[in-house]
């Protein structure tokens, strides 16, 4: 099959809610950075898909009338946090089905500060049916936010499962903001130590805290991907090959545990049919930009994606097999954590890193040897891309 290239990409630095531009102004500059960054014209793009999860419909559209008005199909793609890798997912599609040799994939977002919650009370919640699955596993759990209360249960079940000690998710958020440091689009780049971590406000009991949840934020990515053939005719030296990528949704199983019912299958299911869709074995990956919307999911996610065998995250993580010099380095972006995570341009932004990091343009962040690299983008309600690229 021709495979993808990713040829551009771009994104704007993650603000806090009300220090943003309006989203179409912040999705046109992370387009016109991928334009340029593809060195390629805006009149090439055939096809567009836009991602966001809070907006009306054709949103997407009046974020690219900014840029132009070539009359292309543009369609837009709610997907909740996985939307933007579902925009990658449908624009990879369109190129190496042959229907177009380039199309774009752009995401945005503007959120409001606090938990996330519906826009639409008036009608079935799409994750009422997760709260009511919850309180079928565990009648006591505490009310919340249902992101705060299935992550916060899945937490609980983790360290019930395992015996591992809670501090293994502070342990995380510190690793993640110490990646950050050296990213100048990432949000948060204080240091913190496991003592901030786990005396912070605790915002789910028993275990989790203000600091291992991630905050909401604004911002924007994009990328472009084109066919092999259209790389070559423009001299593009620089693409970075999508080896495989895979979608799955939930199965019965997803609502047998907390830690399925955050995505967990899922994962599990989407990752091994990349890799086997890839034909390369874990040990392969160099990088990798997993989504961690609180720090518990990123443990549970090692995991799931089979970065260390089940029950193994607490050595894995002592080991420091998340970091510089150890087996993988693991959002090196600073993951959704200390980025931020605005949920329709989190994918886009995700694959941005990675294709810097394969390029070995990632600055003092950069994973040496980066060869392939690994993306995980969930949406609770719900849907899972796994991405495998390729320098």
């Amino acid at each position: 099959m021709n495979k993808a290239k990713v040829i551009g990409v771009g994104m704007v630095p993650f603000v806090k809610p009300g220090r943003h531009d309006p989203y179409e102004v912040m999705a046109g500059k992370a387009i016109c950075a991928a334009l340029a960054d593809a060195g390629i014209d805006y009149a090439h793009v055939e096809q567009a898909y836009a991602s966001y999860v809070y907006g009306d419909s054709t949103c997407g559209q009046t974020a690219l009338y900014g840029v132009g008005m070539s009359g292309i199909p543009v369609i837009n793609v709610n997907n909740n946090c996985s939307s933007g890798s579902t925009a990658l997912f449908l624009a990879r599609q369109a190129v190496e089905s042959g229907a177009v040799e380039c199309a774009l994939a752009f995401g945005f977002e503007e959120m409001r500060a606090g938990a996330l919650g519906t826009a639409w009370d008036d009608r079935t919640s799409p994750l009422d049916l997760f709260d009511q699955k919850l309180n079928a596993l565990y009648p006591s759990a505490p009310a919340a936010p249902i992101a705060l209360r299935v992550f916060g249960a899945a937490a609980n079940e983790y360290l019930a499962n395992t015996g591992a000690d809670p501090d293994i998710f502070a342990k995380v958020a510190v690793k993640t903001r110490r990646h950050a440091i050296n990213n100048p689009y990432a949000l948060f780049t204080q240091t913190l130590t496991v003592d901030d971590v786990m005396t912070a406000p605790i915002i789910y009991p028993d275990y989790l805290t203000r600091l291992e949840a991630c905050p909401p934020s604004c911002g924007a990515a994009a990328v472009i991907v084109a066919s092999a053939g259209f790389a070559r005719r423009h001299g593009l030296r620089n693409a970075v090959t999508i080896r495989a990528q895979t979608m799955a949704t939930d199965r019965p199983a997803s609502f047998t545990s907390a830690i399925n019912l955050v995505g967990a299958d899922m994962t599990r299911r989407a990752a091994a049919a990349a890799f086997e869709q890839a034909g390369l074995a874990r040990e392969d990956i160099q990088v990798v930009e997993l989504h961690d919307c609180f720090t518990p999911n990123e443990v549970i996610s090692y995991e799931a994606l089979g970065l260390c065998e089940e029950g193994g995250a607490e050595d894995f993580i002592d080991r420091a097999d998340n970091t510089y010099g150890g087996k993988y380095v693991v959002n090196p972006s600073g993951g959704l954590m200390s980025k931020g995570h605005p949920l329709g341009a989190t994918g886009l932004a995700q694959c941005t890193e990675l294709v810097w990091q394969l390029r070995g343009a990632a600055g003092a962040r950069q994973v040496d040897g980066a060869r392939f690299a690994l993306q995980h983008n969930l949406g609770l309600g719900g849907a899972v891309v796994v991405t495998l690229y390729e320098a």
